[in-house]
């Protein structure tokens, strides 16, 4: 299976922000740069993660309010004071990991370099 990682920009807090949207990876993270427009709480303690190649640690998280194409979206997310570059050397901001986009629909297509929000979740069903 093919992973899917898609680049773009995402709103939060009414400012445009560098994503990374990839099933690879299983949490979203943020910087600390975008963490400064959400709600931080600090961990009782430290979290470590592995992500590019280094094992990280941090001792807070944030609630992700943002729009993704214009769809509203809340995730929960680790805060790092770094996550690294894309292909390009673009700054990644923001992480968007496999949970989050379940949770919410979201489906990434590499072969067209877009996102796929057909089955954007419009109201959780809960049973």
């Amino acid at each position: 299976m093919q992973m899917g990682r898609i680049r773009k920009s995402i709103e939060v807090g009414g400012r445009d922000c560098w994503t990374l949207f990839d099933t690879g990876a299983r949490n979203t993270y943020v910087t600390r740069d975008v963490a400064s427009l959400l709600s931080v709480s600090h961990t009782p303690q430290p979290m470590r993660t592995a992500l590019g190649g280094a094992v990280r640690e941090t001792s807070e998280t944030a609630v992700l309010e943002a729009l993704v194409e214009g769809h509203p979206v809340s995730a929960h997310a680790f805060v790092l004071d770094e996550i690294g570059r894309d292909e390009d050397g673009r700054n990644i901001e923001v992480l968007f990991g496999a949970l989050a986009m379940q949770q919410w629909g979201i489906r990434p297509v590499p072969d067209e370099e877009r996102l796929d929000m057909t089955h954007y979740t419009k109201e959780f069903v809960e049973f």
